[in-house]
């Protein structure tokens, strides 16, 4: 396949840029049909939701907040009546406004404060957030805040406000290519050869995204899916295209035509990256196994969108290597091959130094990484998952300084009331339960609607105070007990509780079955039970360090003020797990790329020092490169002005910034050093058993082997997993 790619190129770059062209256009022609599908079953907020689905089975769009506030005075003067009145009129006019609901009348007059300095007024838009124009939701922040000024202060939140606050869409993806082009030009000092990755990414995660934007009109896919998508599909993109690249420019430079040298990198390399994308789409599909459905359409846009970066990196960069020819290496590289001979592909440098220093004092290290990983563990004992709003924006934001005057004017609770709904009237005796639970600061009994009745309850404490969650038990497993009624307690901020409830029950389900899925497929791969054992407690231990310092960042606030993030509170629910399938898909991608070549040596030497240190020497320079790409494409979403993006993206650097620079170059190594053979080995009934999977078969050089007193291959291992590094050019690769 990869000589066809390469020999009818321009077939298959006109291939790939028609459906990246066709699925563009058809997806702009279709639109977004994405649905935030929240699906909590057997919870009470659920329960509570469908009763209100019943009592108001039409809801209006989306509804947004103007809040004022005066210096001195009251705002029911008139010198502020006559400049807040025209605009919210004006606001009103707005083809796409469905009403505007002003304090001043009788209706609203709980819409002004005890105090009288702060008051609000609520927008409802035609459409929900999503589907509202941008430019309507900008023509409604000039009007509301071109009333102020002169000790009038004007902010506006809600879901439509937050869209025109966030920068330009792609301004995250933009500063990650170009962070990853720096990063790839110092690796391989050409521009063409930077420019591949590159391009190979964008096409996988256009394709992707293209791709998913239609599948959202068959199936259910959050938004949130074409964000994590993106996130993945850039990392992944360019990291596989630069082990195909890495090793292509490796063959030319070793003597090989151009055309060979390709077909070398995708028959061992192309293997490789088929058997990592393979495993990060299987830890994707991990998630399925919570039950949760909100995930479903997060596995099927991330999954979609790293089979076609993989496919990409299989098929269109052949053809793109045949287009460059030797023009993939650098001038001066060019040259070389004529003034001083052929490159020997022995590894040196650093990562040589760096090898031989770890097996002199592999105990040493092993100690200083566990040590390391630890401390950075430790604020994970004080994880607590919940949800995060407009309270943790940067201070600067509109809608961060109108969940402040909301707290500051009407009590912290304001930003997340609860609602108790009860399938029929709501007595008195429960009103009256409620009003005077411990922690309830206000109390609206609304009538009966379509035979639902809802109380309307604003607890004394925010929304990600620990406290309200204990209101939101106290609630449940007492007051409405003890007052003899059935009623369900729902509201934004008791399904966030619920989620996180949910979430954390099913999480040891899911982890045990990514890493045994994990370990099955590093078991077939390098024939060793200590192998895949040893990956599953680092991954577990990269896990454990990366939640450490997202919980020392977010939950702690450590650092934030520099990122410029906001406030801190509570991780978000859904993170544990689409960060742990990320992570543990990614991790096994960097211990094929290590292990392998260690593998390959120790097939050939039976010398598991060799192996390790050679394996070490001759990958460690492109997982970093590579790990230092996924950093800079995932830091890059702190970019991005979506909280959750940011606290991903800064969660997923950390993990792999961890996993590459001090688990995979320094941990894993020390370890196998120290358990010797052991690293191979592999129950006698469970090899005759176990099928063999060759994820990358043998390069051949065409370079004789040299007597060099090692051990000949061990016949047992022969046929199993081959080099993912460069291969020794002394030793022809296993077969």
């Amino acid at each position: 396949m990869a000589r066809w790619c390469y020999r009818h190129r321009l077939v298959v770059l006109l291939l790939w840029v028609g459906a990246l062209f066709g699925l563009g256009v058809s997806a702009s022609g279709a639109g977004t049909n994405y649905t935030e599908v929240f699906s909590l079953p057997d919870t009470d907020s659920k329960r509570a939701y469908d009763l209100m689905e019943r009592a108001f089975p039409e809801r209006a769009g989306d509804t947004d907040t103007v809040v004022w506030k005066v210096d001195e005075g009251s705002v029911r003067d008139d010198s502020v009546r006559s400049r807040i009145e025209p605009a919210l009129r004006e606001i009103g006019r707005m083809e796409g406004v469905g009403d505007v609901a002003g304090p001043y009348g009788q209706e609203g007059a709980a819409q002004i404060s005890e105090d009288g300095r702060i008051a609000y007024a609520q927008v409802t838009f035609a459409e929900q957030a999503d589907a509202v124009p941008k430019e309507l939701v900008q023509d409604v922040v000039d009007t509301a805040q071109g009333a102020g000024g002169d000790g009038l202060q004007v902010a506006l939140g809600g879901q439509a406000i937050t869209r025109v606050q966030a920068p330009p869409t792609g301004t995250a993806e933009l500063v990650g290519i170009l962070a990853a082009a720096v990063v790839l030009f110092v690796a391989f000092g050409s521009l063409l050869a930077m420019l591949l990755p590159i391009v190979i990414a964008v096409f996988g995660v256009g394709t992707g995204m293209f791709g998913t934007q239609l599948l959202s009109h068959v199936t259910n896919v959050p938004e949130l899916a074409t964000l994590l998508a993106t996130l993945i599909g850039l990392g992944v993109g360019i990291d596989y295209a630069l082990f195909i690249v890495s090793r292509h420019r490796r063959g030319i430079l070793r003597g090989l035509d151009p055309e060979e040298a390709a077909v070398t990198a995708l028959n061992t390399s192309g293997r490789a990256v088929l058997f990592a994308g393979g495993t990060v789409c299987i830890a994707l599909a991990g998630m399925l196994v919570t039950n949760l459905r909100f995930l479903d359409g997060v596995v099927i846009g991330t999954s979609l969108t790293v089979v076609l970066s993989v496919l990409a990196a299989v098929t269109l960069l052949p053809a793109l290597l045949g287009l460059l020819g030797h023009r993939v290496l650098s001038r001066r590289q060019r040259r070389r091959p004529a003034a001083e001979g052929l490159e020997t592909g022995a590894a040196g440098g650093m990562a040589a130094r760096w090898s031989a220093a770890v097996e002199r004092r592999p105990r040493s290290v092993a100690v200083l990484a566990v040590v390391l990983m630890a401390a950075l563990a430790i604020p994970l004992l004080s994880l607590r998952l919940g949800t995060v709003d407009q309270g943790n924006d940067d201070s600067s934001m509109t809608t961060r300084q109108a969940y402040d005057l909301l707290a500051e004017g009407f009590g912290p609770g304001f930003n997340g009331p609860l609602q108790v709904v009860v399938d029929g009237e709501a007595s008195g005796g429960l009103v009256t339960a409620v009003r005077e639970t411990e922690g309830v600061a206000q109390v609206a009994a609304m009538p009966p609607t379509n035979g639902v009745s809802v109380i309307q309850v604003i607890p004394a404490t925010s929304p990600q105070d620990v406290e309200t969650d204990r209101l939101i038990d106290t609630l449940r497993e007492e007051v409405i007990p003890d007052a003899g009624a059935t009623a369900h307690v729902g509201g934004v901020t008791a399904v966030s509780k619920d989620f996180a409830s949910v979430t954390g029950d099913r999480l040891p389900l899911f982890i045990a079955t990514i890493i045994t899925l994990g370990f099955l497929l590093l078991m077939l791969a390098f024939r060793s039970v200590v192998v895949p054992l040893t990956a599953a407690v680092m991954n577990l231990l990269a896990a454990a360090a990366s939640f450490g310092v997202l919980v020392a960042v977010f939950q702690w606030g450590i650092g934030l003020d520099v990122l410029g993030l906001g406030q801190e509170g509570p991780i978000f629910s859904f993170l544990p797990i689409i960060m742990l399938s990320l992570l543990f898909g990614l991790s096994m991608d960097y211990q094929v790329f290590l292990v392998s070549r260690m593998h390959e040596e120790w097939v050939h030497t039976g010398d598991n020092a060799r192996a390790v240190r050679v394996g070490l020497a001759e990958t460690s320079r492109v997982i970093n490169s590579a790990a230092l790409i996924m950093v800079c494409v995932f830091l890059a979403f702190v970019l991005s002005g979506d909280y959750g993006a940011a606290m991903a993206g800064v969660g997923l650097a950390a993990a792999v910034a961890l996993d590459a620079f001090i688990l995979r170059t320094a941990l894993v190594p020390a370890v196998m050093h120290l358990l010797g053979r052991a690293n191979w080995w592999l129950p006698a009934g469970l090899e005759k058993r176990l099928p063999h999977l060759a994820v990358e078969p043998g390069e051949d050089t065409g370079t004789p082997e040299p007597d060099t007193g090692t051990p000949p291959a061990i016949p047992a291992q022969r046929g199993a997993l081959s080099s993912v590094g460069a291969s020794d050019p002394g030793r022809p690769a296993a077969m």
